[in-house]
């Protein structure tokens, strides 16, 4: 198994969905993968699954959202890993179940839970990754890259169907984080870059997948696909900005979205 990842270490937060399909990708193509998802029997299953393909996985099961559990993950996939060459931040979700939505219906628990969820995991996570990249030797492709995951929603919305402002929010002051830290740690030789999917089918879409309305306001928005985006889409995008391929990229906001930007 060669590629484009051999002899790099990459960190993989999330175990499903974009994460799931981006850790399959890297594997394949020759990384050493260490996931990082608070569901430890999520994480297991697709660590046997990437092993079973030949490739090399480890996790550690943690809540993101917590600083302690968050630097000893790193610890530990440094323990494994001997360095981080790349992190790639999934981890984050829909605000709906703590009541999300527009701004007048937000409750403040709501507004900092899915703040929590989707912008203070991804602080942590670049946090941890870029003490521990800095402290590492630069390599022929690098001190290390990450990649963050923001939403077409943060610059595109929909407020038809995804008026979810405080994700909106989360989002938008991830592609603020990213800028802003690759600005800072460019003569570091660590590149931050981030994603910016639309509608892609993932556990966290099954909502706007069953509805029959949403359903077709995607095939309209995203005519490129047709429809939901597949998490295998997302994921060659992100192996893309973790690769040497895209070694004089940051600062980048690549989104994939099927057209979702330009037929509003």
């Amino acid at each position: 198994m060669t590629g484009r990842f051999d002899g790099h270490s990459v960190v993989v937060t999330g175990a499903t969905g974009i994460a799931g399909a981006s850790a399959r990708l890297m594997a394949a193509e020759g990384a050493a993968v260490f996931l990082i998802a608070i569901d430890a029997a999520e994480c297991a299953a697709l660590a046997e699954a990437i092993e079973a393909d030949g490739g090399s996985c480890h996790w550690a099961a943690a809540d993101l959202t917590k600083e302690a559990a968050t630097v000893a993950s790193f610890d530990e996939a440094v323990d494994l890993l001997g360095r981080i060459d790349g992190v790639l931040a999934v981890v984050g979700g829909s605000g709906r179940r703590f009541g999300d939505g527009p701004v007048h219906e937000i409750p403040l628990e709501g507004w900092d839970r899915t703040l929590e969820l989707n912008l203070t995991t991804t602080f942590l996570t670049s946090r941890e990754a870029l003490r521990r990249m800095l402290a590492q030797d630069v390599s022929d492709h690098g001190r290390g890259s990450l990649a963050l995951m923001s939403s077409v929603l943060a610059e595109h919305p929909a407020p038809e169907h995804f008026a979810t402002h405080a994700y909106a929010a989360a989002k938008g002051g991830v592609i603020a984080l990213t800028r802003a830290m690759a600005a800072r740690y460019a003569p570091d030789q660590v590149r931050v870059n981030a994603i910016a999917p639309a509608a892609v089918s993932t556990p966290m879409s099954s909502r706007a997948s069953d509805d029959s309305a949403i359903v077709d306001y995607v095939a309209r928005r995203q005519p490129l696909a047709g429809g939901f985006l597949e998490a295998q889409d997302v994921a060659a995008t992100a192996a893309f900005l973790l690769s040497p391929d895209a070694r004089h990229l940051t600062g980048e906001v690549l989104r994939v979205d099927g057209g979702w930007a330009v037929t509003g």
